[in-house]
């Protein structure tokens, strides 16, 4: 008997056991379907947001090409027309940080619809603008409110891990591009039909109603953060907020509280990523005044006729564009260093500047504009991801903002040193952008690292 009952006892355990092993295996293979499940169903979200970034810049570039014909058209002289040009910079310049603070506000679904439905209205507005005045009033709602793709970048931050968010922003950029390079093709064979630019003005505007469609229909309850890593700007702008949290609460308008955040966040922007927005700055500058005089270069130095430089600028557009597709292999010779990435890219963008003021032959021209759209395509995807390390996740839409103000600065300052810089030689764009890329370098290597290879902010563990 007590044979039998120790041997039922064991028997017992057994089967307990290996009911449990099977319920543990049951679990696990369920567990590792949902995952599989939400994998794809993320991937299909960034799919979607590739298509997003693509129709924008795709609807854009048909009609940006035109503009200056279009008001010279019109009857505008040709000091008018640079006006008009400058003040839609202008326009971005303040409102970039705003919408981009305004987005973390009130959420990215319905900050991206209002901005790409207002700029839809802007080129709607500029398909019927019949005079100078129409057409100024039509570039206002596009100045303030064309801000597609920050908002994306800063959703796709949202979405990410911090470790795959170089490579995601990278592909991101390179969706984006490929619309920008087609665009250009299609608006110049629509623009030679009768009443063309009228009519291009017109597709922008329903390609942009496309895009609304396209965001509207998004699975956005499958949309959950990859990372929940907060960075040291949002921590402490988050404790800032504490302190006005019944002031916010209160205020019935979300631009109060947009208002509200950038009072307490405009120290903490600038105390502690100063660095990065100058360095941003000041390569923006350089690559600004490498393009500035580009075509009038090549003419007076080597005497390329402008339709073979359009050629050029064509290829080095594509490799840029494909550049984002080579993000991946180049992150893990890194281990996710994105500032050491930013620095090679610098040093590398520097020398080829810097070649390309000397070429003596075009061959050297056609090196050295071939490399330079390869480090400048890294260094914008690095410069992005490094502002999103530090500000964080949850302040994202401001931090893109931030950065896309002060790029703005630099359209605005580029035509002027470049125009000084041409008094002297053709070559005196390029040299003094490369002189503004080593002062970068040099920022670059006194101020201490803001991420390390593990792909964390360095910020964010303290």
């Amino acid at each position: 008997m007590e044979l039998g009952g120790r041997w039922g006892r064991s028997s017992n355990r057994r089967l307990v056991s290996e009911t449990a092993e099977l319920r543990q295996e049951r679990r696990t293979g369920t567990q590792a379907e949902a995952a599989d499940s939400s994998a794809v169903r993320a991937r299909r979200f960034l799919l979607c947001l590739y298509l997003v970034g693509f129709l924008d810049l795709f609807g854009v570039s048909m009609v940006v090409p035109l503009l200056s014909l279009h008001i010279k058209s019109l009857g505008a002289s040709p000091t008018v027309a640079g006006i008009v040009g400058s003040s839609y910079g202008i326009l971005q310049l303040f409102s970039s940080t705003l919408v981009g603070c305004w987005s973390d506000v009130v959420g990215r679904r319905s900050s991206l619809l209002a901005c790409i439905l207002l700029s839809a209205l802007g080129y709607l507005l500029l398909g019927a603008a019949s005079n100078v005045f129409l057409f100024v009033l039509a570039r206002v709602p596009a100045g303030i409110f064309k801000h597609t793709l920050s908002i994306s970048r800063a959703l796709l931050s949202d979405l990410v891990p911090e470790k795959e968010r170089p490579l995601v922003i990278g592909h991101f950029n390179t969706a984006s591009s490929v619309g920008f390079i087609l665009g250009p093709v299609i608006g110049g064979y629509l623009t030679e039909l009768e009443d063309g630019f009228y009519l291009t003005a017109f597709i922008c505007f329903l390609v942009f109603i496309l895009n609304a469609g396209l965001v509207w229909l998004f699975p956005w309850r499958e949309a959950k953060p990859g990372s929940t890593e907060k960075g040291l700007l949002w921590r402490k702008t988050h404790m800032l907020l504490g302190r006005r949290a019944r002031a916010s609460e209160k205020a019935a308008w979300p631009w109060v509280k947009v208002v509200l955040a950038l009072q307490d966040m405009k120290n903490l922007l600038f105390s502690e990523m100063w660095d990065i927005f100058l360095v941003r700055l000041l390569m923006a500058l350089a690559v600004m005044l490498y393009y500035s005089n580009f075509v009038l270069a090549l003419e007076e130095r080597f005497g390329l006729r402008p339709k073979v430089t359009g050629y050029l600028i064509s290829y080095t557009s594509m490799l840029g564009a494909m550049t984002g597709l080579a993000l991946g292999p180049i992150l893990r010779l890194y281990k996710h260093n994105s500032q050491a990435l930013l620095l090679h890219s610098s040093v590398l963008t520097c020398t080829l500047l810097l070649l390309y003021s000397l070429a003596p032959t075009i061959g050297a021209v056609v090196i050295s504009s071939t490399l330079l759209s390869f480090s400048t395509a890294i260094g914008r995807t690095c410069i992005t991801d490094l502002q999103l390390t530090v500000g964080g996740a949850r302040a994202s839409g401001t931090v893109i903002g931030v950065g896309q103000s002060v790029t703005a600065v630099g359209r605005i300052i580029a035509p002027l040193l470049s125009g000084i810089a041409q008094e002297v030689s053709p070559c005196g764009p390029p040299s003094l952008g490369a002189a503004l890329a080593l002062v970068a370098i040099f920022i670059m290597s006194l101020n201490k690292p803001h991420s390390n290879g593990d792909g964390n902010g360095k910020l964010k563990s303290e």
